[in-house]
């Protein structure tokens, strides 16, 4: 890898693990990003050296997540070649999707089964864990309010 690459390597890799990924799902896009031609797998393997089991975990993770394009085939050549995606909006999208939709979505059902588990009675640690709960359910509402605001505004961006 050249300075650029190795630079943009480490840059997604710092953001992936701010965003709570697989150091190696930074480093393979940005290793795709800062390269002008598809890379296959082994490329990918050989330029990061990185294992082969965790290359494809992450570049199938990557891929469902919309930030890779796989598919492309180059003549002559029988390997799958695959390319960054650098459509913001595509990528925010994905990630939203992907990433936080299913908690929000899940939050619910989460906080149904929290409700059950307070204490019963008028006791002192019943009425701090009602307090605690009925917090997390203002703030789950908020997310589940605010998320259709992040959307429009990447879709927009």
């Amino acid at each position: 890898m050249d300075a650029f690459q190795q630079e943009c390597v480490e840059v997604f890799e710092r953001a992936a693990v701010a965003f709570s990924l697989a150091p190696s799902v930074g480093q393979i896009y940005g290793l795709l990003f800062a390269t002008p031609d598809p890379l296959c797998l082994e490329e990918i393997i050989q330029r990061l050296g990185a294992s082969r089991g965790g290359t494809f975990q992450s570049l199938r993770f990557l891929r469902d997540l919309g930030a890779v394009t796989g598919g492309i085939y180059l003549p002559g050549r029988r390997s799958e070649y695959f390319q960054a995606e650098r459509n913001l909006r595509q990528l925010a999208g994905a990630f939203l999707r992907a990433q936080i939709e299913p908690h929000v979505a899940h939050g619910q059902n989460h906080l149904t089964s929290l409700q059950a588990k307070i204490a019963p009675g008028g006791t002192p640690l019943s009425e701090f864990q009602r307090a605690r709960y009925e917090q997390m359910e203002r703030w789950h509402r908020f997310g589940a309010d605010l998320l259709p605001v992040i959307r429009a505004f990447a879709e927009k961006f």
